[in-house]
């Protein structure tokens, strides 16, 4: 693994230096995650598989290998926290707080991409729920004090990331963070799915709104029968 520079880069060395780092998608056996792993290792990037079930991490890396032709490996959600550089946590809401406690050390000095949404859902469809300290995003945060959080990949269509006959995924990934070279790595491994921009959105402060908007496109996936995301005009 390579350590990631806090330092100021040009667009182009972005990119460049995505292809030093491991990339780790926590919950990769997830629709979320298994869709960002996909894409990512079509990209050429190396992948690592995390669940709570280091098999089902192994099955799954296996079927993503076969598809893509990329480096993916499977590991128990521990073992892909220890094994990455950036990290991407794609977990459940409920289960969030707690596995992130737990791998407080193994994700010490790495980018952390929280991509989680705090949702709750009923009758009326799905809604926003209050986190303690904000957003999923920031809770990470003050539970991984040694890490370099940084949310993303909020909105984007699970469905539509793991679909094979797919070739380009329609929206802009708002990238959230307290740190300019992490915030603009993390954009260059959003550009790293074709069709898809990553945005800078701000600091983590401003993730609760981002993260709640999934609410939103979620009733226009089920009015519309879509698979919505957003783009960012004028940019």
């Amino acid at each position: 693994m390579s350590e990631v520079s806090t330092g100021s880069t040009t667009e182009g060395a972005e990119g460049r230096a995505l292809a030093d780092h491991t990339v780790s998608v926590l919950g990769g056996t997830g629709p979320q995650g298994r869709g960002l792993a996909r894409r990512f290792a079509a990209a050429g990037l190396t992948v690592v598989i995390g669940s709570r079930s280091a098999e089902r991490a192994g099955e799954t890396a296996a079927e993503l290998a076969e598809a893509t032709g990329g480096t993916v490996t499977g590991a128990d959600n521990a073992g892909a926290a220890a094994a990455g550089d950036i990290v991407v946590v794609a977990v459940p809401w409920d289960g969030h707080g707690e596995l992130l406690a737990g791998l407080a050390d193994a994700l010490a000095g790495k980018i952390v991409v929280d991509c989680v949404n705090p949702l709750g859902f009923d009758k009326q469809g799905a809604y926003a729920l209050p986190v303690e300290e904000g957003s999923a995003a920031q809770q990470a945060a003050a539970l991984l004090p040694d890490s370099t959080v940084v949310g993303a990949f909020h909105n984007v269509s699970a469905v539509l990331l793991d679909d094979p006959a797919v070739e380009t995924v329609d929206t802009d990934v708002l990238v959230l963070g307290e740190v300019r070279a992490a915030t603009d790595l993390v954009q260059a491994l959003a550009d790293t799915i074709p069709g898809v921009r990553g945005i800078f959105g701000g600091r983590l402060r401003n993730a609760h709104q981002v993260e709640a908007l999934t609410a939103n496109l979620i009733s226009v996936n089920r009015r519309y029968k879509a698979h919505s995301g957003l783009r960012i005009t004028d940019v």
